[in-house]
C-alpha cells in the first residue's frame, strides 16, 4: 500500500505553467531570440536555471546566468501577483485534503525556486498538509535527474518502496523511472507535448480518484 506521495507542483498541484510561459517569452524578446514551441516544450520539468543554462549554450548568451534568472522571476512574480484568475488543479486539493486525512505522508518535489513555492502554498494555504517541501533549487540538475526524488523518497517516513509520484512531464516521469519510484502520470491540456511512457497508473481528472484509490494504485 502506498503511503507516500511525492507531489509535482507545477502543472499538478497548480496551474502556473501560462504565468511561466508570459514571463520566459517576454523575457525571450527582451534577450532577441527565437524559442521554438518544441524547444520549450523540452524545458518542462527543468529548474530555471537549467533553462537558462541550456539558452546560454545553444544561443551563445553572454549574460550570467544568475541575471538571467532574476530577470525571468521578475517577470514571473509580477504576473504571478496579478493575476486574479490563477486556480489549482481541478479537483487537486480535495485530493490532497483526503490524502492527509487518511494519513498518506505528502511531500513537495518541485523545480520551482524556493519563492515560487512560497507564493503558492501560501496562496493556496497548502503548507498544513504537506510534511515536507523539496526545491530544484537545492540540486545541480533538474529532473530527469533523478536526484530531487530520492532525496525527497529519503524523507519518507515508509520505505521507497511504499512511495509513489505523480507528475505531469516527460522529465518528471522519467526522473521517476530513475529513482525506481512508482509514477502516477497526470494526463492534461498542458502535458499534450509530453511523453509520459514509463508512468505505471494515469489520471486525466483528479475529481475522480480519492485516498482510496491512490493507495491501492500499485495493486490495481
Amino acid at each position: 500500500m502506498i503511503k507516500t506521495i511525492i507531489f509535482d507542483m507545477d502543472g499538478v498541484i497548480v496551474d502556473t505553467e501560462p504565468v511561466h510561459k508570459y514571463a520566459y517569452y517576454k523575457h525571450f524578446d527582451e534577450l532577441g531570440i527565437d524559442v521554438t514551441p518544441e524547444m520549450y516544450a523540452s524545458f518542462t520539468g527543468n529548474s530555471t536555471r537549467n533553462v537558462f543554462q541550456k539558452l546560454k549554450e545553444h544561443f551563445g548568451l553572454t549574460h550570467d546566468v544568475e541575471d538571467l534568472i532574476l530577470r525571468k522571476r521578475f517577470f514571473f512574480n509580477d504576473a504571478f501577483d496579478t493575476k486574479e484568475d490563477l486556480e489549482l488543479i481541478a479537483g487537486v486539493k480535495a485530493l490532497i485534503v483526503d490524502l492527509y486525512q487518511n494519513d498518506v505522508q505528502l511531500i513537495l518535489a518541485s523545480s520551482a525556486s524556493k519563492g515560487t513555492i512560497q507564493r503558492v502554498f501560501t496562496r493556496f494555504e497548502l503548507f498544513p498538509y504537506f510534511t515536507d517541501i523539496v526545491s530544484g533549487e537545492d540540486f545541480p540538475k533538474s529532473k530527469p535527474d533523478p536526484a530531487i526524488f530520492l532525496h525527497a523518497a529519503s524523507l519518507s517516513k515508509a520505505p521507497k518502496e511504499q512511495c509513489a509520484i505523480i507528475e505531469d512531464s516527460t522529465s518528471g516521469v522519467r526522473a521517476a523511472c530513475a529513482a525506481d519510484i512508482f509514477c502516477i502520470a497526470y494526463h492534461s491540456e498542458n502535458s499534450k507535448l509530453q511523453d509520459l511512457t514509463g508512468a505505471s497508473f494515469f489520471v486525466k481528472d483528479f475529481n475522480e480518484v480519492n485516498a482510496a484509490v491512490i493507495q491501492t494504485v500499485k495493486q490495481l
